[in-house]
């Protein structure tokens, strides 16, 4: 059984206040837009940076497509943080359902 559970796009758009969301995708990649809220922690860098990932709100991850971001919640699970969520299809299918993509902040 998967440590981390599936969010669609519609579920996270509503939810988008109460959540920490987190970007996995590379600096090139983020520059054509993020999810408003976003913090941006590429792939290879959650490692380092997973104290960030812990609190008291539910965590959802995002990539391109969903592969890269769940690996981060696999990897994620096995550090101890619960309450993850991985965005089904990624930025991607948020695109493709009419969301908004905002310029990362820098």
């Amino acid at each position: 059984m998967a440590a981390y559970e599936s969010i669609s796009a519609d579920e996270l758009n509503a939810r988008l206040d109460e959540v920490a969301l987190f970007d996995v995708r590379g600096p090139a990649e983020t520059d054509r837009g993020v999810i408003e809220g976003a913090a941006l922690v590429p792939l290879h860098l959650v490692p380092m940076n997973v104290d960030r990932f812990r609190g008291d709100r539910d965590v959802v991850i995002y990539c391109h497509s969903g592969a890269r971001s769940a690996q981060a919640c696999q990897f994620l699970a096995g550090q101890g943080i619960d309450r993850l969520f991985n965005l089904e299809g990624g930025v991607m299918y948020w695109a493709g359902s009419g969301l908004p993509l905002v310029a990362p902040e820098k």
